[in-house]
């Protein structure tokens, strides 16, 4: 079978899996080049303590980077970062001390993300890494204390859409504004869970900054990698990459790279089997802004500025957009323009080096004389964390990739999302302007989509074969959740993310951000119910552990997010896709989610039988597929902590 490249880059890492080519729904153990991990490295260095673990497998494999919470100079995060930099230092591993970079730009700008290199993180943008012909996908916490341990991770290969890009960018017209305009379109569910390759002559007129953006942003459309193919425009990038890096000393990037990038560069087969075919003309596009909260609402620029939409504080940072082209844009719109006196205006550079660039280029300067409030380099507001964070009421405009509500601050406050020049041209006005107002805004946005494969069948109608310690059944009062895409910052805040709280505590805070009266209106032993793409958003492993401390073994939806099921499944929380259980409680409980009833316990128990793979409910039963042994294993264990201290006991190497 010819493969996709996906599937091709994630057998040439394989160490476990079916002996022929790998393909979609493949259950494999890979070993990948790299593993970064940012702040949460203080999370994972316990998780591989309970491990058994004394010495990480590869050195060399691990990457730290301080980058979420690098503003916060309170004792207890110094030493917290101090107690990441000596272990770093006594394991052998590279280390980024805070203020260098965020850590998804540094894989790319030090050569540790390459054509051809499977690179992870315990983070859910490393999708950034397909910009180079990478592929990058992110894990969990857990996964990177089990990847220090042994080297290796499980995946499932997923199908694979490709994206034909046709025409190339008018002016003013960004990266940034090609992937919120198929964000726009996420909600058709043509790339959920799946693989993303860009392809088609549109390529080359994006450049790796662009490329970075919208590979970066394939996280929000739904997919678990976004992979961009290795051209001229990206072999010249990484030949800049290695004379800077030799400059620096080192030698990640060798001659003999670009030789082999150049002559055969990572590529799918010409007659790969895609799940789905997309063709966007990047000819036909606009300026595109996403919201208010929610990245799948998109409109022309052009067409919301007609609202008048004031803002409070507008934003220019994040590793989506805080490069030297984002902050030149963004130079480049204020016109010479001070922002509005009505707005506050922050901005970050995505590292040292492309802040130094900035200050080179007199972008730097220019966003200062225009009264932006510069802080160092790092995620800050884009997480909620830091210097800036909208307070209740107000309204912002920014340059990152999410505005879940809640993320950048109070959760009664609202932001958008748009391009740097975008962001940029608002602060001046005060309120949510068009940069390119001469562009005509189509009616609809030019997007084509064929599906070019059928999914392969589930065998709804077979028995499942449980292992031993899997549970046959699961009885629970059925409590509904009427939301789609519900993320993870609505499942356990931001305001927590980065705290050590016991069990007890994320219990009480579950579900805060998405229904403040979740834990009265819920009891321990209920079923979850919920809508399609369940735990979307950030790769943060509380929004299921502190389900499970709440008391939920069990949680339904008509889909999810795999990062999330990657941490239920780790964590031993069952999760099982049950569409037509949804749409029945969609139809029953139509009256309650139309007046915003966010917790709906519509009454009875659900019944989950894992043999027959039925969830009955009152009178009717509903089909879910059967779960394979890799979810059933981890879950018996009592989650892959438990799986893996057993499988690596009396191994004093560990």
């Amino acid at each position: 079978m010819r493969q996709t490249a996906v599937e091709k880059i994630a057998e040439a890492h394989r160490v476990e899996g079916p002996a022929r080519p790998l393909r979609a729904g493949d259950m494999v153990s890979l070993r990948p080049r790299h593993v970064l991990t940012h702040d949460n490295t203080a999370a994972v260095m316990a998780k591989f303590a309970a491990l058994g673990g004394v010495r990480v497998h590869d050195p060399r494999q691990p990457v730290f980077a301080l980058d979420h919470d690098i503003q916060n100079t309170t004792a207890p995060n110094l030493a917290r970062y101090a107690a990441i930099e000596a272990f770093a230092r006594e394991q052998g591993v590279d280390f980024h001390p805070a203020g260098e970079g965020i850590g998804h730009q540094l894989m790319l700008e030090r050569g540790y993300a390459v054509p051809g290199a499977l690179v992870v993180a315990s983070d859910s943008h490393a999708n950034m890494y397909g910009a180079v012909g990478a592929l990058g996908t992110p894990v969990v916490r857990t996964d990177a204390a089990v990847l220090w341990a042994t080297g290796t991770f499980w995946w499932q290969i997923p199908p694979t859409v490709q994206v034909v890009l046709e025409g190339a960018l008018p002016e003013g017209v960004t990266g940034k504004d090609v992937i919120l305009a198929l964000c726009g379109l996420y909600r058709r569910d043509e790339v959920l869970n799946a693989a993303v390759e860009f392809t088609g002559p549109g390529v080359a007129s994006l450049d790796i900054s662009a490329r970075m953006s919208v590979a970066n942003m394939t996280t929000e459309w739904g997919a678990l990698t976004g992979w961009f193919p290795v051209d001229g425009v990206t072999l010249a990038w990484l030949a800049e990459r290695q004379r800077r890096l030799r400059a620096m000393g080192h030698e990640r990037i060798k001659d003999a790279d670009l030789v082999r990038w150049r002559a055969a560069p990572p590529a799918p087969d010409p007659d790969a089997s895609y799940a789905g075919r997309i063709t966007l003309n990047l000819s036909a596009l606009v300026p595109q802004v996403a919201g208010p909260d929610a990245v799948q609402a998109v409109r022309p620029v052009g067409e919301l500025a007609a609202d008048r939409v004031p803002v409070q504080r507008a934003y220019l940072l994040s590793c989506v957009n805080g490069r030297l082209e984002d902050l030149e844009a963004a130079a480049a719109a204020l016109g010479g323009h001070r922002v509005a006196p009505t707005v506050q205006f922050y901005v970050a550079a995505a590292s040292r080096e492309v802040q130094a660039a900035a200050q080179a280029s007199g972008a730097w300067a220019a966003l200062e004389r225009a009264g932006a409030l510069t802080l160092p380099p790092g995620c800050g507001a884009c997480i909620g964390l830091g210097q800036g964070l909208l307070e209740a009421g107000e309204v912002g405009i920014s340059a990152t990739n999410r505005n879940f509500k809640g993320r950048m601050g109070h959760r009664d406050a609202h932001v958008y999302l748009a391009s740097p020049a975008v962001v940029a041209a608002s602060a001046v006005a005060g309120r949510i302007v068009d940069g390119a107002a001469d562009q005509a805004s189509p009616a609809a946005l030019p997007y084509t989509f064929e599906r070019r494969a059928a999914p392969a069948s589930e065998s709804m109608d077979e028995e499942a074969e449980l292992l031993d310690g899997f549970p046959g059944t699961l009885t629970g009062r059925l409590v509904f959740l009427p939301k789609d895409d519900l993320n993870t910052d609505g499942i356990y805040g931001k305001d927590h993310t980065y705290r050590e709280l016991s069990a007890e505590e994320m219990a009480a805070v579950v579900m805060e951000n998405y229904d403040p009266l979740f834990v009265e209106r819920s009891h321990p032993g209920d079923v979850l119910v919920a809508g399609r793409n369940f735990g979307s958003g950030s790769s943060r492993e509380q929004a299921a552990t502190a389900l499970q401390a709440h008391g939920i073994r069990l949680v339904v939806a008509a889909s999810f997010s795999q990062t999330y099921q990657r941490n239920a499944f780790n964590n031993g929380l069952i999760c099982i896709a049950c569409p037509e259980l949804v749409a029945r409680l969609w139809d029953e409980t139509a009256a309650e989610a139309a007046a915003g009833t966010p917790t709906i316990v519509p009454g009875g128990e659900l019944e989950v039988d894992f043999v027959r793979g039925t969830a009955r409910w009152g009178h009717e039963a509903f089909r879910f597929a059967p779960l394979g042994t890799v979810p059933q294993a981890l879950v018996a264990a009592g989650g892959i902590e438990a799986q893996v201290r057993t499988r690596l006991s009396g191994h004093a190497t560990v």
